[in-house]
């Protein structure tokens, strides 16, 4: 006969709870390893959502820095190239020392008896052109006759300058090949550059003179915008952005553009 130790059940018994808790713990570690895997994948996708935020607010805006090594004029040699590839190219090129020597050309070279558009431009701006044409009364000025532009009616703004006789204006980057590229938000000066208008007369300065369009184009987006963008929030309290951009392979049409290259830098 088998006598049973008072103590074989309850050290049975004891067993299976112990075994129960190890389950337990188990199962509340699965747990907590479950939760902090949730809590893991939820802080990554907030790192991803906050990665593609900034993207995203970035994607439209230039960086807040010019790349400044893109303001250096270009030396003789470079200049020479884009002077022989534009010319080659159908431009007309002169080719002045000073912004001074600029202004004083293109008042020689402008007709009197012309109704003359004179493009959003720093360059024309920061050298006086523009106020030598819209403001002296020497020239027959678009600006001048149109009056201020009406605020709610940007297209009538946009077309203001579609097809005038002359057009004076700027670029943002000459190649050594001799193209001319332009960046814009609105492409209102696009057309009289293109065709629109019988002359063309655009101002560079030499720090425009870029190798290749590829250049160019890096030129555009992280010298010329980040630049404008910052001329626009200070005076107007908003930004800018490239919307268009035009490249000018050659001149088709005799005698139409023409380039004035202006040794030291003027505009961006």
């Amino acid at each position: 006969m088998t006598i049973d130790s008072p103590d074989s059940d309850t050290a049975t018994l004891g067993t299976a709870d112990l075994d129960a808790a190890a389950l337990d713990a188990a199962a509340l570690d699965a747990a907590a390893l479950d939760a902090a895997a949730l809590d893991a994948a939820a802080l990554d996708a907030a790192a991803l959502d906050a990665a593609a935020a900034d993207e995203t607010a970035s994607a439209g805006s230039p960086a807040l820095l010019a790349d400044e090594s893109f303001a250096v004029p270009a030396d003789e040699a470079a200049l020479e190239r884009a002077v022989t590839a534009l010319r080659a190219n159908g431009f007309i090129v002169r080719v002045v020392d000073t912004v001074a020597d600029a202004r004083a050309l293109l008042a020689e070279l402008l007709p009197r008896d012309r109704e003359i558009f004179t493009a959003s431009s720093q360059t024309l701006e920061l050298s006086g052109i523009t106020a030598d044409i819209d403001e002296s009364g020497e020239f027959v000025s678009v600006r001048a006759k149109a009056g201020p532009p009406t605020p709610d009616d940007l297209w009538a703004t946009i077309r203001l300058g579609a097809t005038p006789e002359v057009v004076v204006g700027s670029v943002h980057a000459v190649t050594e090949n001799g193209q001319l590229l332009v960046a814009s938000a609105s492409g209102s000066q696009f057309a009289p550059y293109a065709s629109g208008a019988k002359l063309a007369y655009w101002v560079v300065g030499a720090q425009k003179i870029m190798p290749d369009v590829e250049t160019g184009l890096r030129r555009l987006h992280t010298y010329s915008l980040p630049r404008e963008h910052q001329r626009l929030q200070e005076r107007y309290n908003q930004g800018s952005v490239i919307g268009r951009i035009l490249i000018l392979e050659r001149e088709v049409f005799p005698e139409r553009g023409t380039v004035i290259l202006v040794r030291e830098a003027i505009g961006y």
